[in-house]
């Protein structure tokens, strides 16, 4: 017969279940589930032909055949099905160590590739390589990358053309491993014309917003990656913690931080879910 329950032990108990079921929705479901988020940006210089140009934003893989192999996935899926017009991915395909040396982290970065060679657009995959990227081995994580088709651009812009119209897409270095070279990137661009700049970490925007750069895009922050309520982010990297994740204003120039699909350290994310974003650009 089982023995009575006393109503202060039914507490103890649903407290402690409730742990549990947060513990286990932060390891197991959260991480994996990545969130689609739409937004529409106008730019004042964007060309009118190509109103409503998409382009699909993705960063901070992280990849392993464990945790984060399975939002990639599922984020790869998202995307397809979204038909972009263009994808980006702002770095961090790899992971460095938490011991010993750092170039060991960069092994994982042609299973990244092969996997991310999948994603669909009409105008081609573009990425920039993060921190962890750079501190690992960053010519063999950016031949991966080419080697499955994935443009990446370092210190370079290229135009992006159709409809009679064009703008730049520009990509920097990993700033944290400082060999960013804004001037460098945005050199051939001529005057008056729209730029969309791919920098891993956002706060690379203040920078950013005193050169013509219409768009900035990054990554980097995780969100936070686990974020209690009234408290925010439990921890932020460098050149992460002034525009966290969203969208955001910084005098002519508009920055969107998505908040990553991978983990690090811990495959944990709560209160903040991997994301697919996509972006609708249009005159304004």
């Amino acid at each position: 017969m089982p023995l009575p329950i006393s109503r202060r032990n039914f507490i103890r108990l649903a407290a402690g279940a409730g742990v549990v079921a947060l513990g286990a929705d932060s390891v197991l479901i959260e991480p994996n589930r990545p969130r689609l988020v739409r937004k529409e940006i106008r730019l004042r210089r964007w060309p009118s032909h190509l109103d409503g140009f998409s382009i699909a934003l993705l960063s901070d893989f992280h990849y392993d055949p464990y945790f984060s192999i399975h939002p990639i996935r599922s984020a790869i899926t998202t995307v397809n099905a979204l038909n972009p017009d263009l994808v980006v991915l702002t770095g961090d395909f790899v992971s460095m160590p938490f011991f010993g040396e750092h170039e060991p982290g960069a092994a994982a970065a042609e299973p990244c590739a092969e996997l991310l060679r999948n994603l669909q657009c009409r105008r081609g995959l573009w990425a920039v390589l993060g921190n962890h990227d750079a501190f690992t081995d960053p010519d063999r994580v950016t031949s991966a990358l080419r080697t499955q088709g994935i443009r990446v651009l370092s210190n370079e812009s290229v135009p992006i053309e159709g409809n009679a119209a064009r703008f730049w897409l520009a990509g920097v270095d990993d700033v944290l491993g400082k060999t960013a070279d804004l001037e460098k990137t945005l050199h051939d661009i001529p005057s008056g014309e729209a730029t969309v700049l791919l920098a891993h970490e956002p706060d690379y925007a203040d920078r950013a917003a005193r050169h013509a750069v219409d768009l900035q895009l990054s990554g980097h922050s995780h969100g936070g990656q686990v974020r209690f309520p009234l408290l925010g982010p439990l921890y932020l990297p460098d050149l992460a913690r002034k525009y966290i994740s969203g969208l955001y204003r910084i005098g002519d120039l508009t920055l969107y931080t998505n908040p990553g699909i991978g983990t690090i350290t811990i495959p944990v994310r709560f209160n903040c879910p991997p994301e697919v974003t996509l972006l609708t650009l249009r005159q304004g």
